[in-house]
């Protein structure tokens, strides 16, 4: 393997790796990142060559780009709203990108490695996601090679520069030495591949041993990136509902006792917020409030305190959402929050309870939030008060409501007396006489209500909530609209439901005497329920990169003091149990097992060192892979140049022993036969992998003493014969 080739693919490696890292952040948008990607993947494969960069108007590319590159982010500061974070990482990643185009030489090269070690660093704090892992996986098994080979170009590239000499006096050829194979070979490869076992042993065992204490500063304060999912206070029947078909991953799901095997998909009706107010177009709130949530033991009750003892538990990973709404199923009786540890966090802070029985957290960070739902075991409605003062509110309808659309409701209650009757009608006439559409041309008329009940009849999921809820207030019967999501898909890896943004879905509830706040889904069932675009092998790699990345963030990101603590309790109580008062017998033999494995391999490790070492040696191979006879015709051509100097004709430095040899033949110099002949000897057996015996060596020590030795004159009037056949 060549030694520069190999040297430049670990560095591009280690340099793509720290770029990725950043990109895999989530810290730039989507145009942002692209921009970053192509520009990394332009400088790897083309650059700007050293032969370009020597020419005088590209001598200051790198500098006038940098500059440029500073020009364009000092602007964006003082002039846009950009975050100050968020310029100083695309200028680290452009950096790099400049770097990569314009490098020359190890200097530029040792740059390289250490933007990209800077990148991964900034990665930690910023993201630290699946794809951050896998990044850092991959720098620590390239860095320790890229390092080294660094290291070797930049001390070759020295001696060449201070002007270093072989032992011949020839001048250092590092061009050669770069293209050489003998430097780089698979042994380099695999040790140093194998340095990354130790590094990861000893870094992972510092980031569980090392104590938590709380969130990075850095993460403190800062705004919310491009990640977060949009979730909107408001229905406007203007809008066209997209969201459908939008494969975002909004939160995972744990269901409780799942039968076997689960459903694929599961229709949960995640309540975010609800809406009371309705103008004719858009649904909003009509009361505004905060208060924080009461809390007891860590426990936030809804309407009651739930009994942790009983009460069913489903866990919900919420991914950074804008507002932060905390998503609750229809019979939820109180929330527990998962803490991470962080310092100066207090549960009676963490969330805040608004109208229409919304829930809010105060997000510390981007990574969203994670709880646990107790459930109601007899399945009741979370909410199930309504005061008589609130009540009028609920059946509050629109000025300029057509005066059919309440006719319509009349005639499609006629002969229906319950209120649930009443509801259960209108919702199966929605359903059954509408077609669902998420491209409804009702959103543009000045009543759109009217439009899709008697004209185009066809609309999204907030068309027929809006529906269900004016027909049932126009029959007095109090009914309010619901956002949130409807339900998830199975991760047969992770054994959650994946609910994603385009689960994004709009209902109703209804509020019925004795019961309260009941749950109904006037959506056809088959456009309400939980969608899922992938299929087959897609589907299979989707959940499987899911369940991993939830690990991940929960025991690598999330690793707080409280997992510190369990993983020591959980350590101790196995020793515990294998100490003298345990099972002691059943401990030694797999203790026995794992030493007798590591000996074995060992002692595998070893052999193969030997028997490599051995068959190196086998083959004549030392002192930097040069042969025996290299070794043996540098030590003669040595003292055949000391023969010389005694002489009068000494090799210049800079002089190769070859071309000496010949200048001395057109000088007609009596030595010079003799001169050319040992020298052809030398260049055979130094370069030409000829072999040299003992008795070769001999022969060649005799002719340079007598060359020595001998007298110019005499061999000049040819006295003397002291040529012999080579």
């Amino acid at each position: 393997m060549r030694f520069g080739v190999v040297h430049r693919i670990m560095t591009d490696a280690l340099a793509a790796l720290g770029v990725i890292a950043l990109v895999a952040s989530g810290q730039f948008n989507r145009y942002v990142s692209w921009a970053i990607l192509i520009g990394l993947a332009l400088a790897l494969a083309v650059g700007v060559r050293e032969s370009w960069q020597r020419h005088p108007a590209l001598r200051y590319l790198d500098t006038g780009v940098l500059l440029a590159v500073i020009a364009v982010q000092v602007v964006r500061i003082v002039f846009t709203d950009a975050s100050v974070l968020d310029v100083l990482v695309e200028f680290a990643a452009a950096l790099q990108i400049i770097r990569l185009a314009t490098r020359k030489g190890a200097a530029h090269d040792q740059q390289v490695i250490v933007l990209a070690l800077l990148h991964l660093i900034a990665g930690t704090v910023l993201g630290g996601g699946l794809g951050y892992g896998l990044c850092f996986l991959g720098v620590l098994v390239v860095a320790p090679g890229a390092l080294v080979l660094s290291h070797l170009r930049r001390e070759v590239e020295g001696n060449y520069r201070q002007g270093a000499r072989d032992r011949t006096g020839l001048p250092v050829d590092v061009p050669r030495i770069l293209r050489s194979r003998r430097v780089v070979g698979r042994s380099f490869l695999a040790v140093t591949c194998l340095l990354s076992i130790p590094i990861f042993v000893f870094t992972a065992a510092l980031f569980v041993i090392f104590p938590r204490v709380g969130l990075s500063l850095l993460l403190l304060n800062r705004g919310h990136t491009g990640r977060m999912i949009g979730f909107s206070g408001k229905v406007d029947l203007g809008a066209v509902g997209v969201l459908r078909s939008d494969p975002k991953l909004a939160m995972r799901v744990e269901i409780p006792d799942l039968p076997e095997p689960p459903p694929p998909r599961l229709t949960m009706h995640l309540r975010g917020t609800a809406l009371d107010a309705y103008d004719g177009r858009t649904w909003s709130q009509s009361e505004s409030f905060k208060r924080p949530t009461e809390s007891d033991a860590g426990l936030v009750p809804i309407e009651r305190y739930p009994d942790p003892a009983v009460d069913p538990v489903m866990r919900i990973d919420l991914e950074p959402i804008d507002p932060p709404v905390i998503f609750l199923p229809p019979n939820a009786t109180g929330l527990r929050f998962k803490h991470r540890g962080q310092l100066g966090m207090d549960a009676n802070t963490l969330a805040h309870r608004g109208p229409e029985g919304e829930f809010r957290y105060q997000p510390l960070d981007d990574r969203g939030l994670v709880y646990d739902v107790f459930l109601s075991r007899k399945r009741s409605p979370t909410f199930q008060r309504l005061s008589a003062a609130d009540r009028r509110r609920y059946l509050d309808l629109p000025r300029e409501l057509p005066s059919r659309v309440v006719d319509l409701a009349r005639v499609w209650t006629i002969g229906v007396d319950r209120p649930a009757d009443k509801a259960r009608a209108i919702q199966e006439r929605l359903r059954t006489e509408y077609r669902y559409d998420l491209a409804s041309p009702s959103g543009a008329d000045p009543h759109p209500l009217d439009h899709f009940l008697f004209e185009s009849k066809r609309g999204h999921c907030e068309f027929y909530s809006t529906a269900m809820a004016i027909l049932l207030r126009a029959v007095d019967i109090p009914t309010r609209n619901v956002t949130g999501f409807v339900g998830g898909t199975y991760n047969r890896f992770g054994r959650f439901y994946a609910v994603r943004q385009g689960d994004a879905h709009s209902w109703v509830e209804v509020y019925l005497d004795g019961e309260g706040w009941m749950t109904f889904d006037p959506t056809p069932p088959a456009d309400a329920a939980p969608k899922s675009e992938l299929v087959g092998v897609w589907a299979y790699l989707r959940d499987f990169i899911e369940a991993t990345s939830q690990r991940w963030d929960r025991h690598i990101v999330g690793y707080d003091l409280n997992q510190q603590v369990s993983l020591l309790q959980t350590l101790t109580s196995r020793y515990r149990r294998s100490g003298p008062s345990g099972d002691l017998a059943l401990s030694r033999p797999r203790l026995l097992a794992v030493a007798a494995v590591a000996l074995a391999l060992g002692g595998g490790l070893l052999y193969w060192r030997f028997r490599r070492t051995r068959r190196g040696r086998e083959e004549g191979r030392a002192d930097g892979g040069r042969t025996p006879s290299a070794i043996l015709a540098t030590a003669l051509y040595e003292s055949l140049e000391s023969a010389m100097l005694a002489q009068g004709v000494p090799r210049p430095p800079s002089t190769p022993p070859l071309r000496h040899a010949e200048a001395l033949e057109l000088a007609a110099h009596p030595l010079a036969r003799e001169i050319l002949t040992l020298t052809q000897v030398y260049l055979r057996a130094r370069f030409g992998g000829a072999k040299l015996t003992e008795d070769d060596s001999r022969d060649f020590e005799r002719r340079v003493k007598a060359l020595r030795s001998a007298d110019l004159r005499a061999l000049a009037a040819g006295e003397i014969g002291l040529h012999a056949s080579p």
